[in-house]
């Protein structure tokens, strides 16, 4: 499968660089997979989308203040996108600036905290790189880091709280679940007094979301694995709401990628889910979630068969990503190009800040 069908042409205007106020006042996109119909509403009325019964599996993770700026010793500026912990010392990083080789030492900038300076360790190909910083960095992070905003935002964002969803609770992400960032306080009150459940997991989101899609084919791209947790009370509350005739409602494409995951270890697969799309013969259509805790390298593009996720709420991605290419693989190829048309026309806000669309 060619990755230029996934490619659009965007108008730069269109990239959304600050969050609406309130939440629930971006535009949503309704997207019907049944009949092909598209309407057009406020992240509000998604309270009269939804239905008692079905279940809102949304992720709790929460973005860490990443983003770091040192200094060689030669006196070059570097930037530090802290990905994933390995140990109390040691990262995996993207990095920014030149020659930074093994044996590099950076120091940080630190201003009001102890000294800081990190170690090149090991080059892990592109920009990626294993450090270890002089001390356990963890606990200093809200005094040294950054909000990590996406490359495409170019607006200093007055509060670091509108790129965190109101349920997020556990560090651990480089960036947002952006498809939870539309919801207020007021809107998860009013689907808990309609009746629709609200579960959560957690997905620590990292290189992946970074990292664009270089090859020709769809199926050679090199999918990163993410850490993915859904605990086991809430799998036996999500499929028994199920067997109740509820639907679930995955918000953002890493709460399908979780809830697949665990929907594919519950059908008894073992070991790396990346060629998942291509186990589908002689399985049931519909299997229950397993708990799961482990790091999913699932990589979902059309042709996958879902079996957990019914409905499904995502952002407007960038062309030619992998969040692209799921959207694409629930909806379809054809309506969604038909979809993002149509965004583009009415004029649509795209990517992390931007307006939601709901397929269902």
């Amino acid at each position: 499968m060619d990755v230029n069908q996934f490619d659009y042409d965007l108008p730069p205007e269109m990239i959304a660089q600050t969050p609406v106020e309130p939440r629930h006042a971006s535009r949503l996109m309704v997207v019907n997979r049944q009949t092909g119909q598209i309407t057009h509403h406020t992240f509000a009325d998604i309270v009269d989308m939804l239905q008692p019964g079905d279940i809102l599996a949304a992720n709790d993770t929460r973005v860490i203040p990443a983003r770091l700026f040192g200094r060689k010793e030669s006196g070059g500026s570097v930037e530090i996108l802290l990905l994933k912990q390995l140990d109390d010392l040691q990262w995996e990083t993207l990095v920014g600036g030149k020659r930074l080789r093994p044996g590099v030492t950076v120091q940080l900038d630190s201003p009001g905290a102890a000294p800081f300076s990190l170690t090149i360790i090991e080059d892990l190909g592109e920009a990626r790189r294993l450090v270890e910083f002089s001390q356990p960095i963890s606990s200093f992070l809200d005094e040294v880091g950054h909000t990590p905003l996406p490359p495409y935002i170019h607006t200093i964002l007055a509060d670091g709280e509108r790129y965190q969803t109101v349920f997020s609770r556990i560090d651990g992400s480089a960036a947002a679940p952006t498809a939870g960032l539309h919801f207020s306080p007021e809107v998860l009150l009013d689907l808990r007094a309609k009746g629709v459940t609200l579960e959560y997991l957690t997905l620590h989101i990292g290189l992946d979301t970074f990292k664009p899609v270089t090859v020709e084919q769809v199926q050679d791209h090199a999918i990163h694995r993410e850490y993915a947790h859904l605990s086991a009370a809430a799998a036996q509350r999500i499929n028994q709401a199920k067997l109740h005739g509820g639907r679930l409602v995955a918000v953002g494409t890493t709460a399908v990628r979780t809830l697949e995951t665990a929907a594919l270890r519950s059908a008894g697969l073992t070991g790396s889910l990346k060629e998942a799309s291509q186990l589908e013969a002689g399985l049931c259509p519909w299997k229950p979630v397993a708990a799961i805790e482990e790091e999913t390298d699932l990589y979902i593009y059309p042709g996958f068969q879902f079996r957990a996720v019914d409905v499904m709420l995502t952002n407007f991605h960038l062309p030619k990503s992998t969040l692209l290419m799921l959207v694409s693989a629930f909806a379809g190829p054809e309506l969604i190009r038909e979809a993002y048309a149509a965004a583009i026309a009415e004029k649509y806000r795209f990517y992390s800040f931007g307006d939601a669309m709901l397929i269902v």
